[in-house]
């Protein structure tokens, strides 16, 4: 890691910046890639249809620019060791007949006993009103006797909090959270204008699904028409 000046621009609108750089020594077509932190010490701002970079200096707004030309030989040249990379063999160990010895086989899966996922502890059903089984709850059976009648006395006394059909859910109290719609109330509501369909338009569509319920096994279509 070294750090060295990077000024971008031509005179008089150009800017420098002390950068961090990391060394590495590995083929490559590019001198110097620049990363996140050049841009942002730089605010850049990039074109890449333009192959520009702008960036605010003091005395008003700098820019660089590549040559495409030479943008296209970077490129090309990049691909070309990337393949010659690729095309390497890689060297392989092999110390199974150094001494010998059969090599070890890989473990497998087990794919005899699937695996199935289960609770951590088996679970206790308690009912929460005796007077209707279909009330019930389920909770752990690791905790000791205490705890298990304080948590079942708790869960009757507040048995009211459970939902177990869709008419329970009353809604949240207004004091816990509240929605409002982000409308302008000066503005004055616009009713959607009334959708007519052409007769003939409207059999074909009836056809249409009348088709489909015939043609479709399992399943139950029904035309619904339009207010």
């Amino acid at each position: 890691m070294i750090s060295l000046p990077l000024t971008l621009g031509t005179i008089p609108l150009r800017k420098s910046c002390l950068l961090k750089f990391l060394v590495v020594d590995i083929p490559s077509a590019y001198n110097v890639i620049l990363g996140r932190p050049t841009l942002n010490a730089f605010r850049v701002i990039i074109s890449t249809y333009h192959i520009k970079i702008k960036f605010p200096i003091i005395r008003g707004v700098g820019e660089a620019q590549t040559d495409a030309l030479q943008e296209r030989k970077c490129y090309v040249e990049a691909i070309k060791r990337g393949k010659k990379r690729g095309s390497e063999e890689t060297p392989k160990i092999d110390d199974s007949n150094k001494q010998g010895k059969d090599p070890i086989p890989s473990p497998e899966p087990n794919k005899e006993t699937p695996t199935t996922i289960q609770p951590v502890e088996e679970l206790l059903t308690v009912e929460l009103t005796p007077s209707d089984l279909g009330k019930v709850t389920k909770i752990g059976s690791k905790m000791t006797e205490d705890v298990r009648d304080q948590l079942v006395n708790c869960l009757r006394k507040n048995k009211d909090i459970f939902a177990w059909t869709p008419q329970d859910l009353e809604g949240i109290d207004p004091g816990v959270i509240t929605h409002h719609l982000n409308l302008d109330p000066s503005i004055r509501s616009v009713k959607q204008k009334k959708r007519h369909f052409n007769l003939r338009r409207g059999k074909q569509t009836i056809d249409g699904w009348t088709h489909k319920e015939d043609t479709i096994p399992g399943m139950a279509l029904q035309h619904c028409p339009s207010p």
